[in-house]
């Protein structure tokens, strides 16, 4: 069992995610996980910053800090010939610490290139391809490539790690969990769904199995509350939403009526490492093995030293 802790690109400015990547190496985390947005899930968030520059200063501040993407959309906003580049320098500079988190994508995101938004089914098939590509460029030399949406022409990744970074993708249910088989080197999920686990093992999947746990770290409960309504209330709506919302003023309009008590159900919020450990249980249980921890609460470096002092060590005695 390995623990992460994700690093809120659209609640922070870029120095600060540094900062805060450096402090999570410090308290003793085994990776790191930056979202790889366009815009903020709300607009009270107010951040957005290039992920691709983070995870560059962060591979080249940080000694043994695995680092992931949670998650890369390779097919939009970014062509996949783009991220077999990007993902292979981060893979060097990093001394192979990376991991390519990919996804279908959220319209939030993808939607601003103003080629529309696909439906599941076309963004799964894209997905495919892109993924396709990106090992077709790893496996070196000048490569072509004809697909049904997405093509390469005489394209060649010239910086090469020795070891290609691990893939996990992102899945929501048996489809996406079937790519991640069959294509990824592991599994990526939000929500402690032991069905998307059994999907990706039943079709051959062995790899990782990473999932981002909703917690908020503050005073008393309430306060932990009340910081996930402020900036945080979009989790609660669930991956159907969160997928095909197109901005920040629809996700506020989507999320008015999340109340206190349903951030407390879902969420462990407060200072009580039970409570924590008792959210976390419900991803082990599931069958994740790369639990990524995800701080919704107002005072990050109060989230840091309790990780140090109480979290993290009871949460390795327990798994």
């Amino acid at each position: 069992m390995q623990y992460g802790y994700k690093l809120s690109t659209e609640s922070f400015d870029p120095k600060e995610i540094i900062r805060q990547a450096l402090r999570a190496e410090e308290v003793g985390f085994d990776f790191v996980e930056l979202s790889d947005h366009f815009h903020p899930w709300l607009d009270v968030q107010g951040h957005s910053a290039f992920t691709w520059s983070l995870l560059a200063s962060i591979a080249a501040k940080t000694d043994r800090l695995r680092i992931a993407t949670g998650v890369t959309c390779p097919t939009m906003r970014y062509h996949p010939a783009v991220i077999a580049q990007a993902a292979a320098t981060t893979a060097i500079i990093s001394d192979g610490r990376f991991t390519l988190g990919v996804g279908a994508g959220e319209r939030l995101n993808e939607h601003v290139i103003g080629i529309g938004w696909p439906g599941a089914k076309k963004r799964h098939d894209m997905l495919r391809e892109a993924l396709e590509i990106i090992r077709l460029l790893w496996s070196g030399g000048y490569q072509s490539y004809e697909g049904k949406y997405l093509q390469i022409e005489d394209a060649q990744v010239f910086d090469l790690p020795d070891k290609h970074p691990v893939i996990a993708v992102a899945s929501s249910g048996g489809a996406s969990a079937r790519i991640a088989a069959e294509l990824g080197d592991g599994l990526f999920a939000t929500e402690p769904k032991s069905k998307i686990v059994d999907a990706y093992q039943a079709a051959g999947g062995d790899g990782s199995k990473y999932s981002e746990i909703p917690l908020a770290f503050a005073g008393t409960p309430e306060e932990g509350a009340q910081a996930v309504l402020e900036k945080s209330r979009w989790f609660v709506t669930g991956w159907k939403v969160m997928s095909e919302l197109p901005n920040p003023v629809n996700f506020d309009a989507a999320s008015t009526t999340v109340r206190e008590e349903d951030v407390l159900e879902q969420f462990a919020c407060g200072p009580d490492p039970d409570r924590h450990a008792e959210v976390v249980k419900q991803y082990v249980d599931a069958g994740f093995d790369q639990l990524v921890l995800q701080n919704a609460g107002p005072d990050p470096d109060g989230f840091f030293d309790f990780c140090k002092s109480d979290l993290l060590p009871g949460l390795r005695a327990k798994w």
